[in-house]
This record gives structure tokens, sequence and C-alpha cells, in this order.
């Protein structure tokens, strides 16, 4: 990136991360500046939440039968605040773009138009949570090969085989995730 940030990017957790909570993590950089970088795992769904549960719970009526995706965990920050990741088919305000063809919105009117016919995503992924970095914490992380970056599409966004993104991220820099040992080292 020219920028030296990693915005639209994918990080691919190396094996032997230190934060549990990150293992086998694949998580969409949505903001990285100066000062802070924000992401969302894509790929560690909470067991046994669908996205029509949660909107039950948040009371949003749903006017279509909603598919039962299920809800992510999209790190450890916040968990009680929900975010969403669509195409850019969606036009409500606020979004952020994350990458050309992906926004991410943090407001219940993304979740009104998912549950109806009325703009609704074609695509959208709903997780719970982010993943945060104080200033250059992400840029040393990396450094330190905790983890490793490339770019992000929308099949390993919004695919559905959460248990095999990791691989598949991995697989798209030709490297066999059984040929990585835990220990990190420098050339």
């Amino acid at each position: 990136m020219d920028d030296g940030f990693f915005s639209g990017q994918f990080l691919i957790a190396m094996p032997g991360i230190s934060d549990p909570r990150f293992e086998r993590a694949l998580i969409l950089i949505c903001a990285h500046d100066a000062e802070h970088a924000m992401g969302l795992a894509v790929n560690n769904p909470v067991d046994g939440l669908t996205v029509p549960d949660l909107l039950d719970r948040l009371e949003v009526a749903s006017t279509i039968e909603l598919p039962p995706d299920l809800v992510l965990l999209g790190g450890p920050v916040e968990r009680d605040r929900g975010f969403v990741l669509h195409s850019m088919d969606y036009d409500g305000e606020p979004t952020l773009a994350v990458t050309p063809g992906v926004a991410l919105t943090a407001t219940r009117e993304v979740l009104e138009a998912m549950a109806s016919h009325n703009g609704a995503p074609s695509k959208s992924l709903l997780a719970l949570g982010y993943a945060g970095w104080g200033a250059g914490q992400l840029e040393d992380e990396i450094k330190a090969n905790v983890w490793l970056t490339c770019d992000a599409d929308d099949e390993l966004i919004f695919g559905r085989d959460h248990d095999s993104k990791w691989r598949r991220a991995l697989g798209k820099l030709g490297v066999d995730p059984d040929r990585l040992g835990a220990a990190a080292g420098r050339a």
C-alpha cells in the first residue's frame, strides 16, 4: 500500500499468535491511519447465534425470510456493538468504504434494510465487536510476523464456509498452513 496503511486488506493470524482470541483469525481492516486501526474478524461465528435470531432480539421486524446466516464475533472490543459489512448497493448513511465493493455501517437502519426488500444490501455480514490497535501497534505486530496480509475478496468476506477462510486466505499467498511453524523469525 502506498500510504503504509492496511485499510481494505486482510490480516491473517500466524500460527502461535500469543493471543488465543485471534488464533486462525482472518480480519478485514476497515480503517487504518497513523492514530489507530480497526478491523472485523470474518471467520469466527458466535456459537448458535443467527442473524434472524439477533434481529428478533433487537426487535427489528423482518418482512422477508432471512437466511440463517451466523452472526460473527468481529473482535474482543465492544462485543455488544454491531457492525455490518455489506455490498455497496446499500446506500444508507453513514457508511465507510472499506474496499471498492464493500462498506461498513453500524446503524440500526442497515439492520432494518437487511430485514426488508427496501434497500437491503445484496451481500452482508453481521459482526459483534471489533479488533482495534493504537498508533503504530498494528505495524509493529506485522513487523514481528504476528500477521500476514493479503488483498480482500468478496468470497472470503461474505462466504459462509467460515472454517476454511483462514486456510484459503493463506492459499492466496501460496502458503500451505501445514508447513507453517509457530516460531517467528527474520531473514
